[in-house]
């Protein structure tokens, strides 16, 4: 699971070839939906609750950021202790995604599938299965924040009908205490907030 071009750690998956890239080569060209590979990878969601899910949410979460706590709406949380859902191919776990609950909605914490498991829908199913718990609990709204430089976060959650509702400048940056190179060399500086509504 490394990058073709440097061997750091691929986060990303050509939509085209399907080579595995790291978020430095990762770039953003036009595709035509004939181009995007889409898999039919069989799958099941569950609810992560034993120790050995909680240490491969700690496994995932080290790979794709390099810590286990992770800053979102102003509140870190160590991912692998909030409640969450993992996806599973066969007995590998391939994604999960964590969520923390407030009164009136859910929060997405952090949201992973492996690189080469990409573009198979399990992301998809991930949120759907966060969105399905919300609304039996009968919240009112979900939601997720990225950084400003990751466009495919941001096509990723427009796609399932999340909208953009607050930008907070500079936190990241402040966060880091630089402006780091993101997706493409974009400069990472800020939070972009999402939400979904409930109805």
């Amino acid at each position: 699971m490394n990058c073709k071009y440097c061997g750091n750690v691929a986060t990303y998956k050509c939509s085209v070839c399907g080579t595995l890239v790291c978020e430095a080569h990762a770039k953003q060209p036009t595709v035509c939906p004939s181009c995007i590979r889409k898999t039919k990878e069989k799958h099941a969601i569950r609810r992560a609750s034993s120790e050995k899910e909680k240490d491969e949410i700690r496994r995932f979460v080290k790979q794709f950021w390099g810590k286990e706590e992770q800053l979102t709406f102003e509140r870190k949380y160590n991912v692998a202790e909030q409640p969450a859902y993992v996806a599973k191919a066969g007995k590998k776990t391939v994604g999960f995604i964590s969520f923390a609950e407030n009164a009136d909605h859910f929060i997405i914490v952090a949201i992973g599938v492996q690189a080469e498991h990409q573009g198979s829908e399990i992301g998809h199913a991930l949120v759907k299965k966060v969105e399905s718990k919300a609304r039996k609990l009968q919240k009112k709204k979900l939601l997720v924040s990225t950084s400003n430089d990751n466009l495919p976060a941001l096509g990723f959650y427009q796609a399932l009908g999340f909208q953009i509702f607050e930008v907070k400048p500079n936190i990241l940056a402040e966060k880091h205490g630089q402006v780091l190179a993101g997706i493409s060399g974009l400069p990472v500086r800020d939070e972009l907030r999402l939400q979904k509504i409930l109805r």
